[in-house]
């Protein structure tokens, strides 16, 4: 088999095996259709595919120069001198790009990015040691502590990385020379690891589903083994202190009921765990994953698709904790969801699993990565202050390299097949060809989804053959929003078998179709010309969670086909903290072009918590599909919404601060000025749940903060509250600063200031002559090489 024909990018189980042992037609359901045989023509995902290859990847490349991540391989491979840069497991980021950027090359061969990416192998390559070895940290500070450190170092996980990387570039360009590093490699950890060698695995999963497509990919056996080898070993001591559940390491994988641990690392584990029950037929993996994807689609699964609930340990919780502030829902960790989910889907053909897959990719997942593909959420919370924005890079720069890999590979996820026909998973307006026994068939779908729920499907055969289309029918078209009772309709709606959908073939309605595992069977002698059509429902649907999500009781969150909506601040006024919905509240939909690169948005109204605690008035309020948020200008934002007014803080009384507009020299692209008049009151000068305003990265300057009134106002006091997060960042109380005041266009200090205090933990009053002025201004000296911020800044 050529390894064109192997869709490596997310993992599909081959159709071959080595002599003597099993077909994995034996244990899997069904096999995938590679990315490479789906061409996306939307202009919801084609769009996105088109900016990561022209923009996100050459954006990631450039941040791997700009921080050693590259240079450290020249230097590894005595091509330049220096010493080694950045966190020891830097090298896992350019092979994900460099995945990446093959898979984007297979869709579109592009000379200039085949150049860089030879370029950049072959400094790969020089660094490689001669027994194989290949991790730039050890060999620049000291082969002789390699394999002694598998809980922290991550030399398996970056490994695994370099192999997926050199599968899918051979893939896409037929060039062997990353492969055979990749294979090199390989073959020195089989030399190293064995049940009569080391025994010992990996802090942080991953080498054990690249271990499998290498075998998929090669067919040596022995990769397979090894693969089997690092899972079996997994919470067995064998001579070694077992590193815990954080590392999923507790006790044998077969053994596992409930997801543990960091979550990324989890969502990896369970990839490897379920193409070895594919590929072996064990039934012990096969009953660990399914106990296991039971526990967190029940108790587990945020609505998003996002897994991983807290930020210690970027790791879930308990059953049931899935707060919204907090929510960690690490990028990385829905595209292991993802991963998962598909695989999960192809050992038992169950469209569940879709479901699970569909939520992830345009909610939890695609969150992760700005409209422009220049900046990306880490962490992807369900509710935010406004100080919550997209970076353009991390130190831990493990989501920005994701992202780019898993975009261009969306396709692979539309069709599945088997030996009686073709499932079609997900709706895009597409061209594909797909093989099946010796036929070759065209499908063509037209649709406008996920904006609107008709699809058109043309079925074009090489030769007029019968088989099966299987067609899936969406969880959220059936009134499930998860496979569970985690989520419901918080409103009933008439919801049959197979949902509100409506099918014709060539034109006639036809009924009477049987829903098995979520999908609609059609089988028939399908010949060229033949058209079929679905339409969905797509109603605005007000979801509950399970009443032990405690941060959820009385909330609803809005959904429209697979979009999860939200509300921000930048449409929805600063009122938003204080508004709460009725129940019976209707909502409309409207399709906005000109907003957010074209997006449906939800309409609806709310009622205001006014400072007596009575609903002072009714407001217009417009959510936006979740993905999209943090956009625009920088807000509040919410996905579950209050339904009772004893959830919100009642709106505060106006301020000559809250009335002001806010000015400053400077603040950073993660801050907000509108911090400063916000009216929360902070529990500490560190506390990081409310908004503020920093200088950041401006240290030891004069810096300065500005409210404008309306009209010529009367001031004798203020009080603010300083920003320090001493310990953990760079910003600490000022060295001094003063109030002024404009008038006749200059700006003059206020007389007889009482004192200005730089306390933290507690405002700072001064007091003053009254002045009358329309500006008020206040300056700070920042402390030497330090920078500084402001909490809450209040004009009484």
């Amino acid at each position: 088999m050529r390894i064109t024909d192997v869709f490596v990018g997310i993992g599909i189980l081959i159709l071959f095996v080595l002599a003597g042992m099993a077909s994995a037609d034996d244990f899997q359901k069904v096999s995938a259709v590679p990315f490479t045989a789906v061409k996306l023509t939307d202009s919801f995902w084609a769009p996105r595919i088109q900016t990561n290859q022209e923009v996100t990847v050459w954006h990631d490349i450039q941040y791997c120069e700009q921080t050693g991540r590259i240079s450290n391989f020249a230097k590894a491979g005595k091509r330049k001198e220096g010493t080694f840069e950045g966190i020891y497991f830097n090298d896992s980021d350019v092979y994900k790009i460099l995945e990446g950027a093959a898979y984007c090359l297979h869709a579109n061969r592009d000379p200039k990015l085949e150049a860089k990416v030879d370029e950049i192998i072959d400094k790969i390559a020089s660094a490689q040691q001669p027994d194989g070895y290949l991790m730039c940290f050890y060999i620049l500070n000291g082969l002789d502590k390699r394999w002694t450190n598998f809980r922290k170092m991550h030399e398996l996980y970056c490994a695994g990385h370099m192999f997926e990387g050199a599968i899918a570039y051979y893939q896409a360009t037929g060039k062997r020379k990353f492969l055979n590093v990749a294979i090199k490699l390989a073959d020195h950890i089989d030399s190293i690891f064995g049940p009569d060698k080391k025994r010992d695995v990996p802090g942080h999963e991953e080498i054990e589903l690249a271990l499998v497509k290498l075998y998929k990919s090669t067919g040596q056996e022995k990769y397979l083994k090894l693969a089997k080898f690092f899972l079996d070993e997994r919470g067995n001591e064998h001579g070694r202190t077992i590193y815990g559940s954080y590392c999923q390491d507790h006790k044998p994988v077969v053994e596992q009921t409930k997801a543990v641990g960091h979550a990324v690392r989890a969502g990896y584990l369970y990839s490897g765990m379920t193409d070895i029950a594919a590929l072996t037929g064990d039934e012990k993996y096969r009953n660990a994953v399914d106990r296991i994807w039971g526990n967190i689609v029940k108790t587990k699964l945020y609505l998003t698709g996002g897994i991983g609930a807290r930020h210690g340990g970027e790791a879930f919780g308990e059953d049931y904790e899935l707060p919204n502030h907090s929510a960690y829902c690490e990028t990385c960790a829905a595209i292991a969801n993802a991963l998962w989910n598909y695989r999960m889907f192809l050992l038992h053909g169950d469209g569940k699993y879709i479901d699970v897959l569909e939520r992830v990719l345009y909610n939890g997942f695609l969150s992760g990565v700005s409209l422009d593909g220049k900046k990306f959420f880490y962490v992807n919370p369900l509710t935010s202050h406004g100080n919550h924005h997209r970076q353009a890079w991390y130190g831990c720069a493990c989501c920005p390299s994701n992202v780019v890999r898993v975009l261009p590979s969306i396709g692979g996820y539309v069709y599945a097949k088997d030996a009686q026909g073709i499932y079609v998973n997900l709706f895009a307006d597409s061209t594909s060809r797909i093989t099946l026994g010796e036929n070759s068939i065209t499908l063509k779908q037209q649709t406008r989804y996920p904006w609107e729920g008709t699809v058109k499907i043309a079925v074009e055969p090489e030769t007029p053959a019968e088989f099966s289309l299987n067609l899936r029918i969406p969880g959220w078209s059936r009134g499930r929003p998860i496979p569970s009772d985690l989520y419901t309709l918080a409103k009933e709606a008439a919801y049959d078998q197979i949902g509100s959908v409506r099918f014709k073939l060539n034109g006639k309605y036809i009924n009477n179709l049987h829903q098995d595992k979520g999908y609609v069977s059609l089988r028939r002698l399908w010949k060229k010309g033949d058209l079929l059509e679905l339409h969905f429902s797509m109603p605005v649907q007000q979801i509950s969670a399970h009443p032990n999500v405690k941060d959820n009781v009385d909330r609803i969150a809005l959904q429209r086909g697979p979009l999860v909506y939200c509300l921000e601040e930048v449409d929805n006024t600063r009122k938003l903290q204080h508004m709460y919905l009725a129940q019976e509240d209707v909502f409309n939909t409207e399709h906005r072009n000109d907003l957010l690169n074209g997006v449906t948005v939800i309409q609806g109204k709310a009622r205001v918590r006014n400072f007596d605690g009575e609903a002072s008035e009714t407001m217009e309020i417009t959510a936006v599909p979740y993905y999209a948020w943090d956009n625009r200008r920088a807000g509040r934002m919410m996905v579950w919404l209050p339904t009772k007014p004893e959830l919100v803080p009642p709106l505060p009384k106006p301020t000559i601060a809250s009335r002001s507009k806010v000015t400053a020299s400077h603040c950073w692209q993660n801050d907000t000025v509108e911090a400063l008049h916000d009216q929360l009151e902070p529990k500490n000068s560190n506390d990081h749940s409310v908004p503020r305003l920093t200088w950041w990265p401006r240290r030891g300057t004069t810096e300065w903060v500005q409210y404008d009134f309306d009209t010529s106002t009367k001031v004798s006091s203020v009080e603010v509250y300083w920003f320090e997060d001493a310990g953990r960042g760079g910003c600490y109380i000022p060295q001094s600063w003063r109030i002024l005041y404009r008038q006749g266009g200059q700006w003059n200090p206020v007389e007889n200031p009482s004192g200005y205090q730089v306390k933290k933990d507690t405002f700072n009053k001064v007091t003053f002559q009254s002045v009358s002025t329309k500006a008020l201004r206040l300056e700070v000296k920042l402390q030497k090489e330090f920078s500084g911020g402001i909490l809450e800044w209040r004009v009484p």
